[in-house]
C-alpha cells in the first residue's frame, strides 16, 4: 500500500500516534490520496472494538456530518438538472413548514439563521423520529438571528435537504445516496448501518480511564445530517472525487461552485468559512475543502487540496480528540517530505483566436501585457484576468477582477485602434503618446 517514502510514512504514522496518546483515543486510522489513489494508510490503536479487535483502512466507521456533503451532492445534482433552484424559498418544495423563507443555499451553507438542533431529545443520542414529527416540533422563534447575517452551522437544515430531494426525485434520500453517488464511485463499504468489520464508538471516563460504550441510533428524518458509515479505503475514493469530479456523479465546474465560500463565523476571521455543503480551510496560499465529522463515540475528518492534487481522510472511535483535524496536518506533512513538483513547462499551442492581441497595452499610462498562459490569454498588470473567446473580436473574462465582463475588440477597418474591457480602455500607447 505504501507509495511514499519511508521518512515520509514514519512522519504520517507519528502525526495519529501522537494524537492516539495524548487525546487518548481507542483507535485511530488515516489515510493519505495523492493523484487519485491512496498512498499510505497507518492505524493506531487496538481497541477498534470494546474486545479489541485492531483497525485498518477496511473497518467502518461513523463519519457523522461528512454525510452532510453526500446530501449537498443531491441537492446540487437537483439543481443541474434543473429541479430546483439555489435560490428557491424551502417552502416552495416543502409547503408549509416553518423557516420556509429560507433559501435552499441558505441551508447548503448554514447561513439561515436556524437553530442547529431540532427540538425535543438530543437527537444524536436517541433514535430518530420520522419527518413529520421533526417538523411538527419547528417553530421560527427557535431561530438565532436572521438569514444571511453568519455562518451558524444547522443540523436541521440538512434534515429539510434530505427530504427536498427525496420529494424531488421520488425516491428516498438513502436511495439516491446509494444509486446517484456511491454506486458511481465504487464506495462499496458505505452504508446506512454497519456492515462487516465495524467499530464500536466509545468515550473515555476521565477519571477511571475505562471505556464506555457509545450508542448507535437510526437518525430517521436526521439522517441526512450525519447517519452514515464508511472506511478509510471508501473515503479515499470520495476524496479522489473531490480532486478529479467524476461527470456522473458532478461536473467540474459545479464541484467548484460548492468550494466557493459563502458564510463564515466571524470569530473564525478569513482562515475557514463554508462554500455550499463544504469547509473551506485557508492554508496560505492554499485552500483546503472538506468536512468533519463527530457522532457519539466516533470523529471523522476529510480535507483535499484541490491544486496540489493532495488530500487526508480520517476515522476514530472516540467521542472527543483530535481526529477530525488531523487530516490539513497530514496533508502538510507529505508536502513538507515530498513537495508536490510545478507542472513541466511546454511550449503553448497556437490560439485559435486572439493571436493579434498578444503584447503591450496601456490602460491610460498604466503598462499591462496580454500572452498566452496553458493555452489561455492572460492579461497581466493592473487588470489581471484570463479571456476565452465568445465570438469575433468578444472574449470572456474567466477569473480574477475582470470574472464575467466581456472584453471588446475596436476596430478601424482592419487595425485595432483599442480594447474595451468593462469600460477599461487598452490602447498599444501610453496617454498622450
Amino acid at each position: 500500500m505504501t507509495q511514499v517514502r519511508p521518512d515520509t510514512a514514519t512522519a504520517l504514522l507519528s502525526e495519529i500516534a501522537v494524537a492516539q496518546s495524548e487525546w487518548k483515543l481507542p483507535s485511530v486510522n488515516a489515510g493519505v490520496v495523492r493523484d487519485g489513489s491512496l498512498v499510505w494508510t497507518g492505524s493506531r490503536g487496538r481497541f477498534a472494538t470494546a474486545a479489541g479487535a485492531a483497525p485498518g483502512p477496511d473497518v467502518q466507521y461513523r463519519i457523522g456530518s461528512i454525510t452532510k456533503t453526500l446530501t449537498a451532492v443531491l441537492v446540487l445534482q437537483c439543481r443541474d438538472d434543473g429541479l430546483l433552484a439555489l435560490n428557491d424559498a424551502v417552502g416552495k418544495h416543502l409547503p408549509g413548514i416553518a423557516f420556509g423563507d429560507r433559501t435552499v443555499r441558505h441551508l447548503l451553507a448554514h447561513s439561515g439563521g436556524m437553530n442547529a438542533e431540532p427540538e425535543g431529545p438530543w437527537w444524536e443520542r436517541n433514535p430518530g423520529v420520522s419527518f413529520d414529527e421533526l417538523t411538527a416540533a419547528m417553530d421560527e422563534s427557535q431561530a438565532v438571528g436572521p438569514a444571511d447575517r453568519r455562518h451558524h452551522y444547522s443540523n436541521l437544515g440538512y434534515a429539510l435537504l434530505g427530504e427536498i430531494v427525496a420529494r424531488l426525485r421520488g425516491e428516498s434520500w438513502l436511495e439516491l445516496v446509494q444509486k446517484r453517488i456511491l454506486d458511481p464511485l465504487e464506495m462499496r463499504r458505505t452504508t446506512y448501518f454497519p456492515t462487516g468489520a465495524a467499530a464500536q464508538g466509545f468515550s473515555v471516563h476521565p477519571f477511571s480511564g475505562q471505556l464506555v460504550e457509545e450508542p448507535a441510533y437510526d437518525s430517521g428524518a436526521m439522517a441526512p445530517a450525519g447517519q452514515m458509515w464508511s472506511t478509510i479505503e471508501d473515503l479515499a475514493r470520495y476524496a479522489a472525487f473531490w480532486i478529479d469530479p467524476v461527470y456522473e456523479v458532478l461536473s467540474r465546474d459545479t464541484v467548484e461552485e460548492m468550494a466557493a465560500p459563502v458564510a463564515t463565523d466571524p470569530r473564525e476571521g478569513l482562515t475557514a468559512s463554508y462554500g455550499l455543503g463544504l469547509r473551506l480551510i485557508a492554508a496560505d496560499p492554499h485552500l483546503l475543502i472538506g468536512h468533519t465529522g463527530s457522532m457519539p463515540g466516533f470523529l471523522a475528518g476529510l480535507f483535499v487540496d484541490r491544486v496540489r492534487r493532495i488530500g487526508a481522510v480520517t476515522l476514530g472511535n472516540a467521542t472527543y480528540g483530535r481526529v477530525a483535524s488531523l487530516p490539513p496536518d497530514l496533508i502538510a506533512t507529505v508536502t513538507a517530505f515530498e513537495p508536490s513538483l510545478p507542472p513541466e513547462w511546454l511550449p503553448e499551442p497556437a490560439l485559435s483566436q486572439g493571436e493579434e492581441l498578444l503584447g503591450h497595452w496601456y490602460w491610460g499610462n498604466t503598462p499591462v501585457e496580454m500572452s498566452v498562459s496553458a493555452g489561455i490569454l492572460q492579461l497581466s498588470g493592473g487588470l489581471t484576468t484570463r479571456f476565452s473567446p465568445l465570438g469575433p473580436d468578444l472574449y470572456l473574462g474567466r477569473d480574477g477582477y475582470l470574472a464575467g465582463e466581456k472584453l471588446h475588440v475596436l476596430r478601424d477597418g482592419d487595425t485595432i485602434t483599442h480594447l474595451n474591457v468593462a469600460t477599461f480602455v487598452l490602447t498599444r500607447t501610453p496617454y498622450g503618446a
